[in-house]
């Protein structure tokens, strides 16, 4: 009975470790950092490996787009200074949508820069709550974050404006109710290219795309999304997370007199065709199950 009890013991943490690796933890490619550079124009990459955040330069200040984690806040501010830009000219603060990865840490960020925080309306009460208000995680702690004033309500085809760049919100709903879509227009080599950044079309884990009480009209929302991303014209494509268009196996290629591999009008269209097979796949496998 003794040796049997140090084995019990054992057995019953390998169980408590066990569960613990169950609960959600964030992938560590979130917080990996990655180099920092110009993508096009006054437009520049200065996330992490796994979440996207981008930079927009003018000579009245910056934009932000993305906060990402409360973690991964320094790594902005030094991968924005590598670029030889200040923090603390960050004026304005943006987000793809209200998920703790892409702004758990705009409250730290408003703190130390003073930045207008602008949100799509759909998607301000959930910022402002913490993440409490969200439809799908709002009662697991751990996706919860601080919540953050919001200086600007956005509202779809809104414009944000600073030192003459202009980005265009367009409401893409569905991964959450105020997720946002945004273009703007870059200048390279005396050409102009159309931008997009897509908010998020995956439709997570858990997703109730079927007789969804708290978010009943969820599966037309998707398909509003996929209709507005069909409509953009794009030749850069970008994402709320690198793994949407390619980072990793694109900025190998980012090379003085090369062509430019964000150039992807053709990659965007495959991505946003296989995402929209993915939802109406799971719509329909919901819809049966549901009969």
């Amino acid at each position: 009975m003794r040796r049997f009890i140090p084995i019990l013991f054992r057995v019953q943490i390998l169980i408590l470790a066990t569960a613990g690796g169950a609960f959600a933890q964030n992938p560590p490619e979130w917080t990996e950092p990655f180099p920092a550079f110009r993508v096009a124009g006054n437009l520049y990459y200065v996330g992490s490996k796994g979440l996207a955040s981008f930079l927009v330069t003018t000579p009245q200040g910056n934009i932000l787009i993305n906060s990402d984690l409360e973690a991964n806040v320094p790594l902005l501010q030094a991968s924005i200074e590598k670029l030889g830009f200040k923090f603390k000219d960050t004026k304005i603060l943006l987000i793809s949508h209200a998920h703790w990865d892409h702004d758990a840490g705009s409250a730290k960020i408003k703190e130390l820069t003073g930045a207008s925080y602008m949100v799509m309306d759909a998607d301000v009460p959930v910022v402002e709550s913490g993440g409490k208000a969200d439809f799908q995680y709002g009662n697991r702690p751990e996706f919860l974050y601080p919540p953050t004033k919001v200086d600007r309500v956005l509202h779809d085809g809104g414009e944000v404006k600073l030192g003459g760049a202009v980005l265009v919100a367009h409401l893409t709903p569905g991964h959450t109710k105020g997720c946002t879509t945004w273009t703007m227009k870059v200048t390279e080599g005396g050409k102009t290219y159309n931008v997009v950044i897509v908010g998020s079309p995956n439709v997570n884990p858990g997703y109730k795309l079927a007789h969804n009480n708290t978010y009943p009209q969820i599966a037309q929302d998707y398909q509003r999304m996929f209709d507005v991303l069909k409509s953009l014209p794009c030749d850069i494509f970008l994402g709320a997370h690198g793994g949407y268009f390619g980072l990793e196996q694109k900025y190998p290629h980012l090379k003085p007199g090369a062509a430019n591999p964000f150039v992807d009008p053709d990659g965007y269209k495959k991505f946003v065709t296989e995402k929209e097979q993915e939802f109406r796949t799971e719509l329909a496998k919901q819809t049966l199950s549901a009969k």
